[in-house]
């Protein structure tokens, strides 16, 4: 079957799903089989649903050489995607005139925005600015932020450190032309998903130990922390859950083959000595995710370091999921409550108009 659908284009596969998943609950609920429940959890029908269609598509996150995977993610991304999200303004620009990136303005700012700079998952293999586009254009427009987001360098053609250099240049790019991308250079957050929400929360520490500008804030989606140890979320959740075991092994040997480079903050930022004085952060993780257990160890760690955490686990959720936002509506609403974090988050660093007129 999965061979037969491979033969059908990703639009008619796309334009199927969403017909899926406008069908009645109990339909859905026929297509996606009974309900999953481990260690206490139960898998949202959205994410069900989603993981069912997939298998019936053949689609798996990576496989075979790093090329191949990153055409297979060009491909699928289309069957998760809707139609960009308006209305918000994109441009492109080079940082340092090297890293590609794209800047999003959603409407209604100004030109002392808040800004975003955003890092894409992909295990530091795979994805692009272009596959995280439509997650940019949804945290732009409801978070009410520009969005500059990062094409750092992947692996393995640049192993560890390359995008972590590339992804604290970006930062201090950001930093030093406020101005020039009208915004605000105090109210500049850090964020991503995965393998980006491990870049943030690594630029964010080493901005912070460096002591100059920091990041007013970290949105981090499931990020990666810790590439040393299995924690109990990848045995429960090592197979069927869009991010597998194996998948996580893959994106780490490419990433940084030099098993002792691992333990470095600079990768596993969870065991860096000293995490006092980082921005406060919001961060998500999805019950049935490998990667759960360690991105609430890391939230752990900050707020025994004195750090203002938000921790919010999507028990119902699957890693991915800032993705999949045309996939039913529990995808969304996901992200919904992040913008909601990520606005108020900047709302409180922001300067006081009152206090500082009386301070002028």
């Amino acid at each position: 079957m999965s061979t037969l659908m491979n033969r059908v284009p990703i639009r008619v596969q796309a334009a199927t799903a969403r017909l899926v998943f406008a069908l009645p609950k109990p339909l859905r609920r026929l297509i996606a089989g009974k309900p999953v429940r481990i260690d206490g959890q139960e898998l949202a029908l959205d994410a069900q649903l989603l993981l069912a269609l997939d298998k019936l598509g053949g689609h798996t996150l990576v496989g075979g050489t790093p090329e191949q995977a990153r055409a297979k993610l060009d491909r699928s991304r289309h069957l998760v995607g809707g139609e960009p999200i308006e209305p918000v303004s994109v441009r492109g620009l080079t940082i340092d005139g090297a890293i590609p990136a794209r800047l999003y303005t959603p409407a209604d700012v100004g030109d002392d925005a808040p800004l975003l700079v955003f890092y894409h998952g992909g295990g530091w293999v795979v994805g692009t600015i272009e596959s995280h586009d439509d997650t940019c254009r949804y945290l732009a427009k409801h978070a009410k932020v520009k969005v500059l987001s990062v094409d750092y360098r992947l692996a393995p053609e640049h192993p560890f450190p390359a995008g972590v250099e590339d992804a604290l240049a970006a930062f201090r790019y950001a930093v030093a032309n406020a101005a020039d991308l009208g915004i605000d250079p105090a109210m500049i957050a850090v964020g991503g998903d995965s393998a980006g929400g491990n870049l943030a929360a690594v630029t964010a520490y080493q901005a912070t130990r460096a002591g100059g500008p920091r990041p007013a804030f970290q949105l981090l989606f499931y990020p990666s922390t810790d590439a040393t140890v299995r924690t109990r979320s990848r045995e429960l959740f090592a197979d069927g859950f869009f991010l597998t075991d194996a998948n996580i092994v893959w994106f780490t040997d490419h990433y940084c083959p030099e098993v002792a480079q691992r333990a470095d903050p600079r990768f596993s930022v969870l065991l860096a000595d000293d995490l006092s004085g980082l921005p406060p952060a919001y961060i998500a993780t999805a019950g049935f995710d490998p990667l759960r257990d360690e991105g609430e160890a890391f939230a752990r760690r900050l707020t025994e370091a004195g750090v203002p955490v938000a921790l919010s686990r999507h028990a119902d959720l699957i890693h991915g999921y800032v993705n999949f936002l045309a996939m039913g509506t529990r995808f969304r609403e996901a992200m919904a409550e992040a913008a909601g974090a990520l606005r108020a988050g900047l709302a409180l660093v922001a300067p006081n108009p009152a206090e500082a007129s009386r301070t002028a």
